[in-house]
């Protein structure tokens, strides 16, 4: 009776939810864009989903049966990593390619920092960085959506306005002139239809999915709508006001996908809201510069892994106001 007495120190939470939980919720977000790279990729598309997830959670299984540790596959989020970093990837690498990313993900930036909680570096994107780097002929090369698993597409959207720059056409105009050329329409690139990796191209899905998280209180709204929102502005800004060119750049590629599923990741994000702002903005600036001045078209995944990198700063700098602080 009197142990009943005896507390600990506050706060004192109480939630249902646990990690496997939090996992659950994102799986059943990222579903609908899933169900879109498994039409319009086919058989290349799921083999490379297959790929990317039995990779990770095999691979997170191995390191814990070889270090002798309790098993955390059960927690799921092995699959979610292995789910993003399939949507990350074309369909159609090469499966060794495919499970080599995974381990890297799994075993070198989650577990070999203490597993899930202590990685200070997105697994996924880390992982696409390193398949990027070791394998960039393979990383851009990009099946055209339909049931046919050899025809290839010359470029993604992104990569079109790109080469728009490169054949001296580097306006905003010129990248959607090309664009249009290339039968590339804003309603395409909403639903899908377009050549790019597994999971990015269908932004209708990706935004339903983000919207379900933070429906559900899985995320917050401030770090997509900032990242995602400036991007977009500045796009619009530096593109000579051209509100087609930005609604482009904010449809193509990785934005999306990366503003609402990985830029959010609970350990690799700060705390506080004002450290997310911060953090939302420094992303989206690097993005925005290395999609328009760099020589890389796409700019997500490097930008928010240098923005992890810059969370403990954050975190040790921007403090929310102390309960019953003075102002002084």
């Amino acid at each position: 009776m009197d142990n009943k007495l005896i507390v600990s120190s506050s706060p004192h939470i109480r939630s249902k939810e646990d990690t496997s939980h939090i996992m659950k919720q994102v799986l059943i977000a990222l579903l609908p864009a899933t169900l879109a790279g498994l039409y319009y990729f086919r058989v290349s598309g799921l083999v490379t989903i297959l790929a990317c997830v039995i990779g990770a959670v095999g691979s997170e299984w191995a390191y814990c049966k070889i270090t002798k540790k309790k098993s955390t596959i059960n927690d799921l989020s092995a699959v979610v990593t292995g789910l993003l970093l399939a949507f990350n990837v074309p369909a159609g690498l090469p499966v060794w390619m495919c499970i080599l990313g995974s381990i890297f993900s799994i075993v070198v930036v989650k577990m070999l920092f203490g597993g899930i909680g202590f990685n200070f570096l997105n697994p996924a994107l880390a992982g696409r960085a390193f398949l990027l780097a070791s394998f960039p002929v393979a990383m851009t090369t990009w099946l055209a959506p339909g049931s046919n698993p050899d025809a290839v597409t010359s470029a993604t959207p992104l990569s079109y306005m790109k080469l728009a720059g490169a054949e001296g056409m580097g306006t905003a105009s010129g990248a959607v002139d090309k664009l249009h050329d290339a039968g590339i329409s804003i309603g395409q690139m909403f639903m899908g239809n377009i050549g790019g990796t597994v999971g990015e191209t269908c932004a209708l899905l990706l935004i339903i999915g983000g919207i379900y998280l933070i429906y559900k209180g899985i995320i917050s709204y401030v770090m997509p709508v900032t990242y995602i929102g400036l991007v977009f502005i500045l796009t619009f800004l530096l593109g000579g006001f051209n509100a087609e060119f930005a609604l482009y750049q904010t449809l193509a590629g990785g934005l999306l996908l990366g503003g609402m599923f990985m830029l959010t990741d609970y350990t690799t994000s700060p705390m506080t809201k004002k450290g997310q702002i911060i953090y939302a903005a420094i992303a989206a600036i690097i993005a925005t510069c290395i999609r328009l001045y760099g020589g890389y078209p796409e700019g997500v995944s490097y930008s928010i892994l240098f923005a992890n990198c810059l969370v403990p700063l954050i975190d040790k700098y921007v403090h929310n106001r102390v309960f019953g602080e003075v102002r002084k």
